[in-house]
């Protein structure tokens, strides 16, 4: 069962914890080859489950935001090389764009306020008042070109980079 988990591309990235009576060492080590993330036999407590499962999904939360490439329906940004391609086609990014842009796709579907687009990507502080968040928005939608609209004002708040199907 647990071969076919890890051996589907959808559910391969899910985390596993192997409970079972089985406590033997050629047991632990089957099953953590296998691909469990983590093996609790029987009798264990309550506290000592919890605390497992927290730190696989601190571990699966820590593999998912590292990850190289973010995706965004025909936007893709990979942060090793610090490039952008919409379609395909590389844009040239500012560094601020660039950490803006990721910001926004690493919140994506989410509100996103002046305040904390400010303090997030320019260490300012959040009473701040300044225009340069709409400014560098503007300016990025230039160059996303045709992908504009995955950036959406909302009116009064701020912004969200739209949630693409198929995207995470």
């Amino acid at each position: 069962m647990l071969a076919t988990i890890r051996a589907t591309s959808s559910s391969r990235e899910i985390p596993v914890l192997m409970l079972t009576a089985r406590r033997e060492e050629p047991d632990r080590i089957r099953g953590l080859t296998l691909g469990a993330d983590d093996y609790l036999t029987k009798p264990f407590s309550t506290l000592e489950l919890v605390l497992r499962v927290g730190a696989i999904l601190r571990r699966a939360r820590s593999a998912a935001t590292s990850s190289d490439t973010v995706s965004v329906g025909p936007l893709e940004i990979d942060r090793a090389r610090h490039r952008v391609t919409v379609s395909g086609q590389a844009i040239d990014l500012t560094a601020t764009e660039f950490k803006l842009l990721l910001t926004l796709a690493l919140r994506r579907g989410r509100l996103q306020s002046r305040a904390q687009l400010l303090e997030d990507v320019w260490d300012a502080a959040p009473d701040v008042q300044t225009r340069t968040v709409d400014m560098h928005v503007q300016r990025l939608r230039a160059k996303l070109g045709p992908e504009l609209e995955l950036i959406e004002t909302i009116r009064g708040f701020g912004y969200r980079l739209r949630a693409v199907n198929g995207s995470l």
